[in-house]
């Protein structure tokens, strides 16, 4: 049997290993490699619609049908600013008013009305540090340079620092490159935030919904007991997880808030197993505060309903 790594180019083979360690490296690319693409099975759950294309082929007829078509491409460019405030007693006073900016699910590649309009709204935006919760990529595998080149465009327009997770469309392929243009991966690792004397810790999982390569518990091991942490995962199902390993807020994505819901954002489908009140925007599960983000791009048909596009500034308060 041919082994499935060896087809990786040398030169990005040998920058994972350096990046992520040679046994990780090949384990998490050998299993990217033999899974990619599948529509059963493998995963938190067993349908993949994502990789189901005559299913995309088969709604978007009955939508162009129906002449609901055009309006729901057109609805996927009206992207809007979210404001989110996070009070949490563990917040430092230092970090009052300390905003976060997180961008999800961008697919770059295949959503370029929203990109477009993504792109127009960010230099009006203000805050100090920038989160982009996976789903780069418009398909499950295949090509990821031209995703390459629209991240590397819109890396140039983000301002301060800018961290980042990988989603279940993403190759880990694509993590040298992208650390290269400045956006830090947090593959099960965390880094510490400071102003003056005093600390946050964000932390990032590599993707939990499709390939189940995640460890939160090697992403929280360096995090002090009681100090005020964000993990950011692509998918909100391993809120459970999260909230019994001592993360005070957990940012994601991955559900598209159901991209094509009924009146009042109810969401036909969210492609995720967790409570429908967990796919779009702030939840909190027991301690542990969370909010999904329902994206900026368009996974599967370029169209949304009901669900608008987003992008949004986290605001942090200290409980005084």
């Amino acid at each position: 049997m041919l082994d499935q790594v060896s087809l990786t180019p040398p030169d990005i083979r040998s920058r994972l290993e350096m990046r992520l360690g040679r046994r990780y490296a090949r384990q998490r690319l050998g299993t990217e490699q033999e899974h990619e693409g599948q529509i059963f099975g493998g995963g938190i759950n067993f349908l993949h619609i994502e990789n189901w294309y005559s299913i995309h082929s088969l709604i978007k007829f009955a939508l162009k049908t129906s002449r609901l078509y055009s309006r729901g491409v057109k609805n996927t460019a009206d992207v809007r600013i979210r404001h989110h405030h996070i009070r949490h007693p563990l917040v430092p006073k230092a970090f009052r008013a300390f905003t976060i900016l997180q961008v999800s699910d961008l697919h770059c590649d295949t959503s370029m009305l929203a990109i477009q309009r993504f792109r127009e709204i960010l230099p009006t935006l203000k805050y100090d540090l920038c989160v982009l919760t996976g789903d780069y990529r418009g398909r499950t595998y295949g090509p990821y340079e031209p995703t390459l080149v629209v991240l590397k465009q819109i890396r140039t327009e983000l301002s301060g620092p800018v961290h980042a997770v990988l989603g279940n469309h993403d190759t880990v392929l694509m993590a040298p490159p992208m650390e290269e243009m400045g956006i830090s991966m947090l593959l099960n690792e965390s880094v510490v935030i400071e102003r003056g004397v005093e600390r946050i810790y964000l932390a990032g999982i590599d993707d939990a919904h499709f390939y189940r390569v995640d460890n939160i518990e090697k992403a929280a091991s360096k995090i002090p007991y009681n100090a005020f942490s964000i993990l950011l995962s692509h998918t909100p199902e391993v809120y459970q997880q999260a909230a019994h390993a001592g993360f005070s807020v957990m940012l994601s994505g991955h559900t598209h808030g159901g991209q094509i819901c009924l009146p009042g954002g109810i969401a036909v489908k969210l492609n995720a197993v967790l409570p429908r009140r967990m796919g779009n925007g702030a939840w909190k599960y027991h301690s542990m505060l969370g909010y999904t983000s329902v994206g900026v791009g368009t996974s599967a048909v370029n169209v949304r309903f009901n669900c608008r596009p987003e992008v949004t500034l986290h605001h942090l308060e200290p409980v005084d």
